[in-house]
């Protein structure tokens, strides 16, 4: 088989929200297709994917760089063994004349058409992409379901702890045993007032977590984390900048509750080095490095392998972005769950209707690939992509 076309559009998200740090209501995302040459039903199997939620669109750096060396590359090294597509020689070449160091928007670009990778060849065996990613990971993968959270409490104009304890009220509802609020964009003091009502409609700490989005400073973060002690919460989420390990394992000293990294990290040796330098304590923290944002599937499988030689269980990894493409590598590695995004970062966020939530579990679909076609709105933006 052979690729014959990649394409990417910019694609807005919908929705007027904001963490600490931004607003996400000029926010784009990089929706990418890797066109190949295996025709069937009359047209050819494109793998579809995108870049993960929280950045903005690469189409600069995949038009400019990554997408012409994988077309100039010999098209038989992007082969594995099985005569079809490998996602890790893809990578590879994407990555040639790449300087190592500064992991950012490259990351993320290439992730896109890695994981699209993924979603053709599960398409190619007419499966679930969990299916295909346990198999090539040697792991047995199943539809039982994997435990998952609400992640909203975002900053909006005009919403107050009554909105918030609404919004809460309605994903509790649906059938979301965990959420997760933001912090940081008001004061310690509105803050826990927020956070009261939380734990208060949640019925516990252990069913709210929180996210600074690493806008605090050490003393903010450590004047939140003993405000915040006695509660019990689920987790306290990325209080400082990323690569601050310093500050983490500061905070590591201070807090007995878990802490929640990695969403920010983009590397191997990023986390490497968090597990060295962060304080990290393996028995309680929560990590959540995203494929989307760090080269794709090939290197946050190398992440996850890294952890447990650190001690560090597979079932403590939790990706950041909600959404159908990591809910099917949590299925697929056997992860410890991950988030939901109901109602907000559409078109992207949240998951199709052929998926099932029960009891606090998401249980994917059995669409083919990642089965973002089933995704309302966001199988109009593919349709035009693809046609």
């Amino acid at each position: 088989m052979r690729i014959a076309e990649i394409r990417e559009v910019a694609v807005p998200l919908r929705g007027d929200i904001a963490n600490a740090v931004v607003s996400f209501a000029g926010h784009t995302v990089s929706l990418v297709a890797v066109v190949s040459d295996v025709v069937r039903d009359g047209g050819p199997v494109a793998g579809v994917a995108f870049n993960s939620i929280g950045r903005h669109a690469q189409g600069g750096i995949l038009r400019d760089r990554m997408i012409p060396r994988l077309l100039a590359a010999d098209p038989d090294t992007l082969l594995g063994t099985d005569g079809v597509l490998d996602p890790a020689a893809v990578l590879a070449a994407m990555m040639q004349g790449e300087k190592p160091g500064g992991h950012g928007d490259r990351a993320a670009a290439a992730s896109a058409v890695e994981l699209a990778c993924w979603d053709l060849l599960a398409k190619l065996h007419g499966e679930p992409a969990h299916v295909t990613i346990a198999r090539a990971h040697g792991r047995e993968t199943s539809y039982a379901g994997v435990p998952v959270y609400a992640a909203g409490g975002y900053y909006a104009p005009g919403k107050g702890v009554a909105e918030l304890r609404a919004e809460l009220a309605g994903y509790r509802d649906s059938g979301y045993a965990a959420v997760k609020i933001k912090i940081g964009g008001v004061s310690l003091a509105e803050d826990l007032a927020r956070l009261e009502a939380s734990i208060d409609e949640l019925g516990g700490g252990h069913a709210v977590a929180v996210d600074a989005n690493g806008r605090f400073d050490a003393v903010t973060a450590l004047a939140y984390a003993d405000a915040m002690e006695g509660l019990g919460l689920r987790w306290y989420e990325e209080a400082g900048d990323p690569l601050d390990y310093d500050l983490n394992r500061r905070l590591a000293e201070a807090y007995s509750g878990p802490i929640a990294t990695g969403e920010n990290l983009f590397s191997t040796q990023d986390v490497r080095n968090l597990l060295l330098f962060g304080g990290v304590r393996p028995d309680r923290d929560i990590f959540q490095m995203d494929a989307g944002l760090g080269y794709g599937l090939t290197e946050y499988a190398r992440m996850i392998d890294l952890l447990a030689r650190h001690g560090v269980d597979r079932t403590a990894a939790f990706p950041h972005g909600g959404h159908l493409v990591n809910l099917h590598i949590v299925t697929g590695l056997g992860l410890g769950g991950c988030e939901a995004y109901p109602g907000v970062f559409e078109p992207f966020g949240g998951y199709s209707p052929g998926c099932r939530l029960e009891g606090g579990l998401i249980h994917p679909a059995e669409d083919p690939g990642f089965g973002l076609e089933a995704k309302p709105g966001l199988a109009d933006e593919i349709a035009r992509l693809v046609a």
